[in-house]
């Protein structure tokens, strides 16, 4: 039997319109076997919760450098909840400052990269909460 091909959207919340690193983040995943959706820039959480049921993803890859990732990350599991997809996990990355990652956490948010993690820390991340 073939191993699962699971399926990740990656979303840029806000007015955040700097993406290489959520392109970056969508190639290495792609060459590690996964199927990447990419919803492009400015995308509001609601719209990025609508993609992740629409497209049956299995989890969703967040990415905020303008520094709004305590208001909008959280808001997307929100949306997600609203839509009954709150099983859906929700990674996060970008600049994030080291004291803001345990509230995300507490707000539902599965784990969280800063820059300088190495690519396959985020892809066994993206395999692990995609095989719970």
């Amino acid at each position: 039997m073939a191993e699962k091909i699971y399926r990740i959207l990656i979303a840029k919340p806000g007015l955040d319109g700097h993406d290489r690193g959520a392109k970056c983040i969508a190639r290495a995943l792609r060459d590690a076997g996964f199927e990447v959706v990419y919803t492009g820039i400015r995308r509001s959480p609601e719209e990025i919760a609508v993609a992740a049921v629409q497209e049956d993803v299995d989890a969703v890859g967040l990415s905020s450098l303008s520094g709004a990732h305590l208001q909008l990350f959280p808001e997307v599991v929100r949306s997600l909840e609203k839509h009954e997809a709150g099983d859906i996990p929700v990674i996060g990355g970008g600049i994030v400052p080291e004291e803001d990652i345990a509230l995300l956490k507490q707000e539902g948010v599965q784990a969280v990269f800063t820059p300088g993690t190495p690519m396959e820390e985020i892809i066994s991340a993206f395999q692990s909460v995609c095989q719970k």
